[in-house]
């Protein structure tokens, strides 16, 4: 019988999901846990970590990812070289809704200033993500076929976060890695500044 630990920061440290409809089998794989980090990185085959053809699919869970300089954003790269570099060719598209806490500045808008046409920068995955005592990111980042030497690398992400202008930002990116070579290491990191704390989870999906 598998065992799911849920919290109000959602699944977390589960070390097997059974069968959920329309995921699969999902694994527990790696936990990294920021400490005033300037990058975390998983790398296949380092530390306990798997990135290859053992899963169809990939899962990030970002726990309450807190920076250390204010209004700057959480982003991630891939890299088809153990690492080295994380440099592959991205295309993005983003939406973004928010509303403040004064019931004020409502919208859905499509973000051009945080996607990417065929560049090798780092894809953002917040805006302007706030470092008060009680601002942070949650959220998810899905990504597909991490071995193929066929197709190019999609991913999907969502993510909540506390705005640095008292705003509530939904996020929602859609996008691929321009390569055919496979995905083996994933990086995220602040725009500017270290990730001073929060949980990212990595599973494998079957």
């Amino acid at each position: 019988m598998s065992i799911v630990k849920l919290s109000n920061n959602g699944v977390k440290n589960a070390t097997a999901i059974g069968s959920i409809t329309g995921l699969g089998s999902m694994t527990f794989i790696k936990k990294l846990t920021a400490s005033s980090s300037s990058t975390l990185s998983f790398v296949d085959g380092a530390s306990g970590v798997v990135l290859d053809n053992t899963y169809k699919e990939y899962l990030f869970t970002f726990n309450n990812i807190h920076p250390a300089s204010d209004n700057y954003n959480f982003s991630f790269n891939l890299s088809s070289d153990g690492g080295s570099n994380y440099n592959v060719t991205k295309t993005t598209t983003v939406f973004t809704a928010q509303h403040g806490e004064d019931g004020n500045n409502g919208n859905i808008e499509y973000s051009s200033s945080l996607d990417l046409a065929q560049s090798t920068d780092f894809q953002k995955l917040s805006k302007d993500l706030g470092n008060g005592s009680d601002e942070s990111l949650n959220g998810t980042l899905n990504l597909f076929n991490l071995s193929s030497t066929t197709f190019v690398k999609h991913f999907i992400s969502r993510t909540s976060s506390y705005f640095g202008f008292d705003r509530a930002v939904d996020m929602n990116i859609a996008g691929y890695g321009n390569t055919t070579s496979a995905v083996d290491a994933i990086q995220f990191k602040m725009t500017s500044g270290n990730i001073d704390a929060g949980d990212i989870c990595l599973y494998g999906i079957l």
